[in-house]
């Protein structure tokens, strides 16, 4: 399909949605009698809130706020009911209506928690950091992470990392392993930009900004048709809207960066919120900023799948580089009546590496003497990060429509050139050159629509168009082109899904999601279902089959000697296959007030996985590209286990995972099965938190099995019947080792109190990473001596304390 075709298919796709959105109100009814809608806000800052629960007393029934805070029920069940509101970080609240009187929408204003408590008696909901209430959802609060241990930065990725499934080991990438699948695995929208790889610092850090972000959802498995294009979990954030009654300021200052957000309304009905960070390690370099550079000083190059390998390609520091990272997120929303809002999203972030230098060396080069001063220059910059815009218009129309648009753009992108040169007194010597590149452009329409067809049934259509377009080179000396790739790619989705409630016990969700690849011209057809059946009160048995497909993949690269890296490519590319999950997951939960046990089984098939190694060796230039990229399957088998447990001033949650995770490629490790690089079988995290007065302590521990690596048996020197020598170095089994357990405890204390007039407006705290100094191994490096191999260990960050102090006016 060419591309002025291509332009015509989307131009009536996207007409089509917009048909829709504008004629599908007038097959909705009106308001109906014995119904009520309303929206929920935050009662300081006049933002809608989303994924409040709202429930009728005495009664199983309930819904929760969509993303801007709107709720319907229909069918009251008598003139006069009470309805409960939660939302975790926020007190509870119940309100009273009359189901027979006329309310256009009712506003509901829920406050946020204190954090100063005179009582031990307090609501389950208020201190939560995690609420767990759907098949393999999760929902965190980006204003109660603040007082968990962090390293350097108040960080969503590292809260998330705290769950059941979701790997806590992963310190040098704040991608996340959901299940035994991998970052890029992973949809991420935020406010319904598609992002990819948000990260900072070489993975060490989340590129989200928490005081920009209201709610976090993460599905880990089984997730309905709305969402698709991944195979493993779905990560979605709302960007907070910023303050409609008054102007606020809020700042802070950790160990590495300094952030600032001014939040102000423009009218009744609009308002402005401005969120940015950035780090001053180009200016000043704290003990936490050593210590993460001193990982990838004297060579080490790190174990594989990261950003970390890429700027510096098994090369060392020689100089001081010059660093920095910084991230904004910009938000305008207007509400122009009380049943519709426009917003318009921006986000951008970027890390910048310098390390460019200029080196002196005595006798350099075949004719020269002791005297003579040879000048090395080296031009080394890297640079990677992401752009997002987003317009959105959202409309209540009535008490069972809702509808959503989205046009999004983003755009990620990861670049390094090094440029080698020397000279000396007497001659010049010629230079070596590397550039790579990778940029991922998304641009994406979406529309979705609620119905309510009854107080069981709930209807969810929608369509989606997302035009890939990918570049990838890497090139050496401007002559040898490594990997040299570009690609264009549409997805055209359709999809419809039904909640049905029956006996007010029995919740069955259906759906079917379709897409068309342009690029391999077919159609992948993606079933969804789900159950929730509640046996009692408080015990409930859940269960989800899913199938799930793949576009766009991050292909790894894996180098024995330089380290490992990846790459995004569009599938259906010279052979490379679309991906393709199917999700099985079955679970039981007990819950009682400020109590929760719950336990899934899942397993999870792989397939159109891909690999691009290097590990065979030979001169590059008599390989082809096609040789290189190897395509394999996968199959995930796990228990997630949640033990959540909130008394009083304390709260806190048990997290347990048991799981396997192996691949296998034709063509690796004899086609013989391994285990993938992030396997775990054994994951165990406690998290505790106690306030009292100003006063907030918090503290978690991890412990998990050693993941697997590869590592080399034996060197041989073998002289050939011509002479010529030739070195063997033969590796083993891939993956057939396991580095050690691993395990470390953090520690946190957060002291609120009043620098003017008004409450708690400032906060200074204390965390420690790694409080005991455990020397977790990240990997291990090999080096040959007089044909002996020896190993060594490259750790991960020891005994880290970091300081944070934060205002808001």
């Amino acid at each position: 399909m060419g591309k002025a075709e291509n332009k015509k298919y989307i131009q009536k796709a996207i007409l089509t949605l917009l048909m829709a959105h504008l004629f599908l109100p007038e097959l909705a009814l009106s308001q109906h009698s014995g119904s009520i809608r309303g929206i929920v806000k935050d009662e300081s800052t006049g933002e809608g809130l989303p994924n409040v629960n709202v429930g009728i007393l005495n009664t199983k029934r309930g819904t929760t706020t969509n993303a801007d805070g709107y709720f319907t029920i229909v069918n009251l069940p008598s003139d006069s009911v009470s309805l409960s509101f939660s939302y975790i970080g926020y007190k509870s609240k119940t309100v009273t209506i009359d189901s027979e009187a006329t309310v256009q929408l009712l506003e509901v204003q829920l406050a946020k928690a204190t954090t100063q408590l005179d009582e031990v008696t307090v609501e389950a909901e208020e201190y939560e950091f995690i609420k767990s209430d759907r098949i393999s959802r999760t929902s965190i609060s980006p204003t109660q992470i603040q007082y968990l241990p962090s390293l350097g930065e108040k960080d969503i990725s590292r809260a998330l990392q705290l769950l059941p499934g979701v790997s806590g080991t992963n310190e040098s990438t704040a991608g996340l392993f959901v299940r035994g699948g991998t970052p890029d695995q992973n949809l991420i929208t935020l406010d319904g930009i598609t992002l990819y790889k948000v990260d900072h610092f070489f993975g060490f850090f989340s590129a989200f900004n928490s005081n920009a972000i209201q709610d976090v959802q993460l599905h880990k498995g089984g997730y309905p048709a709305k969402y698709g294009g991944r195979l493993s979990s779905v990560m979605e954030l709302n960007g907070r809207s910023g303050n409609f009654n008054e102007f606020k300021f809020s700042g802070g200052l950790s160990a590495l960066s300094a952030d600032a957000t001014l939040e102000f309304p423009v009218t009744d009905k609009a308002s402005v919120l401005i969120s940015g960070r950035r780090s001053y390690t180009d200016i000043l370099q704290t003990g936490i900023y050593n210590k993460i550079f001193g990982l990838f000083d004297d060579g080490n190059t790190g174990p594989g799948g990261g950003e970390i390998q890429g700027p510096f390609g098994g090369g060392q520091f020689q100089t001081e580089p010059d660093f920095n990272f910084y991230d904004l997120n910009t938000k305008i929303t207007y509400r122009p009546s009380n049943s519709d809002l426009i917003a318009i999203s921006l986000y951008g972030g970027q890390d910048n590496l310098d390390n460019s230098r200029v080196q002196q060396f005595g006798g350099f080069g075949p004719n020269s003497s002791e005297e003579d001063i040879t000048d090395l220059s080296i031009n080394d910059v890297t640079k990677w990060g992401n752009r997002g815009a987003g317009l959105r218009w959202s409309r209540l129309w009535n008490d069972r429509l809702y509808t959503n648009v989205v046009l999004s753009y983003s755009n990620y992108f990861s670049d390094r050139v090094r440029q080698n040169s020397s000279e000396s007194d007497e001659q010049a010597f010629g230079g070596f050159d590397i550039s790579g590149e990778n940029d991922v452009r998304d641009v994406t329409f979406k529309f979705d629509a609620e119905y309510k067809v009854s107080d069981s049934n709930d209807l969810n259509i929608g369509g989606q168009i997302t035009q890939n377009e990918i570049d990838y080179r890497n090139t050496i000396n401007d002559t040898l082109n490594v990997v040299n790739r570009s690609n264009l790619g549409t997805i055209y989705t359709g999809y419809v899904q039904d909640d049905w409630t029956l006996f007010d016990r029995l919740l069955i969700t259906t759906g079917i999601r379709a897409s068309y690849y342009d690029v391999t011209e077919e159609f992948y057809w993606q079933p969804r279902a789900s159950l929730e059946l509640r046996l009692t009160d408080r015990l409930k048995l859940k269960g989800a089959w899913g199938k799930y497909n793949q576009f766009i993949n991050r292909t790894v690269q894996e180098d024995i000697q330089q380290g490992s890296t990846d790459f995004w490519l569009l599938t259906g590319n010279d052979g490379m296959p679309v991906g393709s999950s199917e999700h099985y997951i079955v679970g039981a939960s007990y819950e009682r007030p400020n109590f929760l046990l719950d336990v899934e089984v899942y397993q999870k098939n792989l397939s159109g996985l891909s690999e691009y190694s290097l590990r065979f060796g030979g001169p590059l230039s008599s390989i082809e590209q096609e040789e290189l990229f190897f395509y394999g399957d996968g199959i995930t088998k796990g228990i997630d286990v949640l033990f959540k447990q909130n008394i009083g001033r304390y709260t806190g949650w048990i997290s347990y995972t048991l799981s396997d995770t192996d691949y296998t490629f034709d063509g690796l490790n004899n086609g013989n099965s391994y285990p993938a690089l992030h396997d775990q079988t054994h994951e165990l995290k406690l998290v505790s938190s106690y306030k009292f007065g100003k006063w907030t302590l918090a503290a978690n521990w991890v412990y998990a099995t050693g993941k697997p690596y590869s590592a080399p048996v034996g060197y041989y020197d073998l002289t050939l019947l011509d002479g010529t020598e030739y070195s063997y170095l033969h590796i083993g089994g891939k993956n057939e080792f396991r580095l050690p357990a691993y395990h470390r405890m953090d520690l946190s204390a957060t002291y609120e109190f009043n620098l003017g007039t008004g409450g708690n407006n400032a906060k200074l705290g204390l965390s420690v990473f790694n409080v005991y100094n455990r020397d977790n191994v990240w990997y291990r490096e090999f080096s040959v001596d007089d044909q002996n191999v020896a190993v060594t260990d490259i750790n991960y960050l020891g005994f880290t304390p970091n300081l944070f102090f934060r205002i808001n006016l």
